[in-house]
């Protein structure tokens, strides 16, 4: 298996395995983090993610749609320096279209069942980030940086 490929797979575990990331958005200079339910696209190229729209972050995306999302998987133990891996995205968030969120709703809905009230209340926006790179660190120092076309 290619290093691609290896990094491809150790995404999609991880991806599948963790419920919640930590978005990273941005007003004007001030970063801003949101603690997220989020789902991948099979491909790997978008992960999606619902909020609502009156909230800090909703409108940091307006202003400026670049963010970083960030996936762990810590168990708060000593070991997680050396034997965790966290992976950030980096990439642009917009709202999803209201001819492809049907589509999207079921992805994130498989996922996240218990957050269908959530999803389905009118004030709610189902976004999805369009990835362009993955930067997968494990072992403490050993970095991957995966662009996405």
């Amino acid at each position: 298996m290619d290093n691609q490929a290896q990094a491809k797979q150790t995404l999609g575990d991880l991806f599948e395995s963790q419920l919640q990331a930590v978005l990273a958005t941005a007003n004007r200079q001030q970063p801003y983090t949101s603690l997220m339910a989020f789902v991948a696209t099979a491909d790997l190229t978008r992960l999606l993610l619902a909020t609502y729209r009156a909230t800090h972050k909703y409108h940091n995306l307006q202003s400026n749609p670049r963010a970083a999302l960030l996936i762990d998987n810590r168990t708060c133990q000593l070991t997680d320096h050396y034997q965790g891996t966290a992976v950030t995205a980096t990439g642009q968030v917009h709202e999803i279209p209201a001819a492809e969120r049907e589509e999207f709703l079921r992805l994130f809905l498989a996922k996240h069942p218990n957050l269908a009230a959530f999803v389905n209340s009118p004030d709610c926006a189902l976004m999805a980030m369009r990835v362009e790179h993955y930067y997968i660190v494990s072992q403490f120092q050993q970095v991957v940086d995966l662009a996405m076309a």
